[in-house]
């Protein structure tokens, strides 16, 4: 990939976005930054700033917009601007029955964004991580985890939590190498932890105390109400949470090891920041 044929990285400034762009710089690779703050502006909601965005590029990192259904066309689009190879960051359970509402605006999202670049006609790879580590120091945890105390209705279930940057890792491989192209990696990381034992790694690691309280998914939704949260996204939140309370969440997957050639970073291993 030359300065004339980029990789667009859309959702280039996120968890995983933002980590695959500095891998792709750092081996050399030109990259464009999809974001509403990127050059040229990339906004899901803003159809006009797609061709911009997509011009002369032929390989695409796609994080698709949660509750939306946009993939599609976008994919669609980008196919009739000559894009040739698509990666896909879609979620782990999309294929497995009961692990979660395939009809929710997160569910349905992933099922449109897979069924869109298998029929694309172009390479596509499809990465599936579990719980993102980093949901600890940047994610959906981070303000909790601030605070020292994790509230959540995950029960005793096990999770088998994966490095952000291993995801990106992948990512990367898959843009760039050859062998990639149609398969959907499952990612997750080379053990299964409870809450309560991601909590106590995290603060073996880190120094910062942590702690895990259980709570009763109804009793959840009516804490996050009460802080102000829609109930809808309250029940989202619960229900996002509901497969690792069930221990379908522990289960470790190989895709890390069949894209790199190596295991996954462990937990504890982790570089925080």
């Amino acid at each position: 990939m030359n300065e004339q044929n980029p990789i667009l990285v859309v959702g280039g400034t996120g968890t995983t976005g933002r980590r695959v762009v500095s891998l792709l710089r750092g081996r050399g690779v030109a990259v464009r930054v999809g974001s509403r703050s990127g050059e040229p502006r990339f906004d899901w909601s803003d159809r006009a700033t797609w061709d911009a965005a997509l011009a002369g590029v032929r390989a695409v990192y796609v994080v698709p917009l949660d509750g939306e259904l946009l993939t599609e066309p976008f994919v669609e689009r980008a196919v009739e601007l000559g894009v040739r190879r698509i990666v896909l960051l879609s979620g782990r359970g999309v294929d497995v029955p009961g692990y979660g509402d395939v009809t929710s605006g997160v569910g349905a999202t992933h099922a449109e964004g897979e069924k869109a670049v298998r029929a694309s006609g172009v390479e596509w790879t499809i990465v599936r991580p579990g719980w993102f580590a980093q949901n600890f120091s940047e994610g959906f945890f981070h303000e909790a985890v601030a605070a020292g105390e994790l509230r959540l209705p995950a029960g005793d279930g096990a999770v088998s939590f994966v490095d952000a940057a291993d995801i990106a890792e992948v990512v990367a491989a898959a843009l760039t190498g050859e062998g990639h192209a149609g398969q959907v990696y499952e990612l997750s990381g080379p053990r299964a932890l409870t809450m309560a034992e991601a909590a106590a790694a995290y603060s073996s690691a880190t120094g910062r105390p942590l702690s895990y309280v259980d709570v009763d998914p109804e009793a959840f939704v009516a804490e996050l109400v009460k802080e102000g949260w829609p109930v809808a996204d309250a029940e989202g939140y619960a229900a996002s949470v509901a497969p690792a309370r069930l221990g379908m969440d522990a289960y470790l997957s190989d895709g890390v090891q069949r894209a790199l050639g190596r295991p996954p970073t462990d937990f504890a291993d982790i570089v925080w920041k």
